[in-house]
């Protein structure tokens, strides 16, 4: 990335703080933090001393000129921007389809407008076999990114996308949340105790990014090979860090919720590629002329599983105290209450 440009749109969202540490201090000319809150921008502006090579664009994903404002010289781009709550996407799914697909189409003109080189669609679990309107809106998203892949030169341009689990410990997710009700003298509010789900950490999200900017081709979805556990481990995990007599009330699964996510369908599992660490998901390059198709099937898909957080390496308690102790926000909660442990 020497002398090159980075934009991020939704950058002073938790992802947006881990990818600039990342390259900050590297050889990267320019980091582009875009987003539409004047006090996240001011208060990263802060945080960084108003270090030079960081600029702040303020702009909506919705509105594509604010978005031209943004990229003109720019090299590559992370688009993180969306609207992540499930509840609140499920009360307004419009809302929900106006950042989260059109948004990524606005974003994804732009760049192609502008000879962006390569642009890294940020997308989730959830988007495989979506029940809620944050799922299928996601869902929607990756559909806009390959089929804008196909229209693009992939010499000139590269447009691929991320797909992974929830991230420890960002904003709004549920660790948070926990910590805090521990520390107000409240019962951890638990939706369903077997419920399962991927957890990564923040650097394990741009580890993906970063695989996905080296590797992935044109239409690409990478995925990474998250482990799971149960919320039950989970909140047990968090109340052995901070308080083991904490009370826990079970309140039941809200809305949209499912039982456990799927990283990959059954269908991409037919011809994902294994890359290690990682799947990668080739986009489907057949036309519009399904007649050829009619005597020659897929093949068969009996025998194949989805890759989900019931079939995925399940964590323990033990291993999941272990990676909350390495989180930076888990370790300074620790300090403010003056509990010490060793990571």
């Amino acid at each position: 990335m020497f002398n090159k440009t980075l934009l991020i749109t939704g950058g002073t969202g938790s992802f947006g703080h881990a990818v600039l540490d990342r390259f900050l201090n590297t050889e990267i000319k320019e980091i582009r933090i875009f987003s539409r809150d004047e006090k996240k921008q001011d208060d990263m502006r802060t945080e960084y001393r108003n270090n030079e090579k960081i600029k702040f664009y303020i702009g909506d994903v919705r509105d594509i000129n604010s978005i031209r404002n943004a990229m003109h010289g720019v090299d590559y781009v992370f688009h993180a921007a969306a609207l992540k709550q499930v509840p609140s996407c499920e009360f307004f799914p419009l809302e929900a389809a106006k950042t989260n697909i059109i948004g990524t189409d606005n974003v994804l003109s732009a760049a192609i407008e502008y000879g962006v080189k390569k642009i890294i669609c940020l997308s989730t679990d959830k988007a495989a076999y979506p029940i809620n309107a944050m799922g299928t809106s996601k869902a929607m998203m990756e559909k806009v990114v390959i089929a804008k892949s196909r229209t693009v030169d992939p010499v000139k341009t590269t447009i691929c996308c991320t797909r992974y689990g929830n991230v420890m410990a960002s904003r709004g997710s549920v660790i948070p949340r926990f910590v805090e009700q521990i520390k107000s003298g409240l019962p951890l509010t638990i939706t369903e105790p077997a419920m399962t789900r991927f957890i990564m950490n923040l650097e394990e999200a741009v580890d993906l990014v970063v695989f996905a900017f080296e590797h992935a081709a044109n239409g690409d979805i990478m995925v990474q090979k998250a482990p799971a556990c149960t919320i039950a481990v989970l909140a047990q995990a968090v109340k052995e860090l901070f308080n083991k007599e904490a009370e826990t009330k079970i309140i039941g699964i809200r809305h949209g919720e499912k039982m456990y996510e799927t990283l990959l369908t059954k269908e991409e599992c037919a011809h994902a590629e294994d890359m290690g660490d990682f799947f990668r998901v080739p986009c489907d390059k057949r036309d519009l002329n399904y007649e050829k198709y009619f005597d020659k099937g897929q093949r068969e898909m009996n025998d194949i599983q989805e890759f989900n957080s019931m079939n995925t390496e399940m964590l323990d308690l033990n291993a999941v105290k272990q990676k909350l102790l390495m989180l930076p926000y888990i370790q300074t909660e620790l300090a403010a209450g003056g509990e010490k442990y060793e990571i």
